[in-house]
């Protein structure tokens, strides 16, 4: 493990993604402080959580992965986020439910937790910022922090705005992006729309420094799926990291990125060269698809990945 001293503070949905027959612990920041904790960082999850046998569910995890359950706000007037899965021939369709206690996060008692820690980077995305509460909330974390932005952007329909977006891009320091969010923040913010598929052509690599010019961003870093992923550089340069091998076996996609995002904060966090960061992360990221769901159930499957990093062996990028 590190051993670091370092935290992230994770801000966000924690919620449980309920396929009728069963019901899972999820949300993309859970996600990303669960795999955090995992690989030996301190990761403070703010959220708020309802009354509820879901919200023992979360704690449940908290305390599974030995986070810090002092960014956990409990709320007796509306329930613990839920994320409704329906399955059928062509994948899942996702039914994000209304007025859930993510949407209440309060600004004092998140701003208590993040004074008790001493924090690398704030991550954050865009679904919670749906509410208005749960959005003050973490515009007064930005304020009060010193620490590098990390924005998992999440452009779902019906939850986020463009406005939502735009904020959260100039609160940002390093933006992740998948291919079709960054077409529409082409769309919005550049007015030129060069296709995401050739994400090596001149056009796109202007179009990237366009975007990083005007949010003023430190790196844009797009995620490609089974191409891998590039970072763009406020200072011109372009670095493009192949996808690690998949599983025998893909089981699903679900968390890859969750998983990417965790490995890429863990590689800043801990200095490691951009190159071996992006390679660690694709690695990661393609192992999580070789599982179901987004975090493993069984904590030896992060063994093999901190042998490899802390203890000296290591067959990626030196």
């Amino acid at each position: 493990m590190t051993n670091a001293a370092q935290s992230v503070v994770v801000f966000g949905e924690a919620l449980v993604d309920d396929f009728g027959s069963e019901q899972v612990v999820g949300g993309a920041p859970f996600n990303v402080a669960r795999h955090l904790a995992a690989f030996g960082l301190a990761p403070l999850m703010i959220t708020r959580l309802g009354q509820d046998d879901n919200g023992a569910s979360v704690r449940a995890e908290v305390s599974r992965f030995g986070m810090t359950q002092s960014g956990l706000q409990w709320d007796d007037q509306h329930p613990t986020g839920r994320v409704l899965v329906e399955r059928d021939a062509t994948g899942h369709r996702f039914i994000i439910l209304p007025d859930q206690a993510y949407d209440y996060i309060a600004t004092e008692p998140a701003l208590r937790a993040m004074a008790g820690v001493t924090a690398d980077a704030l991550y954050f995305g865009t679904l919670a910022q749906r509410g208005a509460s749960a959005r003050a909330s973490l515009f007064a974390l930005l304020a009060a922090s010193k620490a590098r932005r990390f924005l998992d952007l999440n452009v779902r329909a019906g939850q986020v705005h463009e406005r939502c977006v735009f904020e959260s891009l100039h609160a940002a320091t390093v933006v992740k992006v998948n291919e079709e969010e960054l077409a529409d923040l082409f769309a919005w913010y550049t007015h030129t729309r060069p296709p995401t598929r050739t994400i090596d052509s001149k056009e796109v690599a202007a179009a990237c420094r366009t975007l990083i010019r005007v949010f003023t961003l430190e790196g844009l870093l797009v995620t490609l799926g089974d191409k891998g992923a590039v970072y763009f550089g406020a200072d011109g340069s372009r670095l493009l990291s192949q996808a690690g091998s998949a599983p025998p076996r893909v089981i699903d996609t679900v968390g890859a990125g969750d998983a990417f995002s965790a490995v890429f904060m863990l590689g800043q966090a801990l200095h490691w060269p951009l190159a071996q960061t992006l390679a660690r992360a694709n690695e990661f990221a393609a192992a999580v698809c070789g599982i179901a769901g987004a975090v493993p159930q069984q904590d030896g499957f992060y063994l093999p990945w901190t042998t490899r990093w802390f203890g000296g062996i290591d067959a990626a990028i030196a």
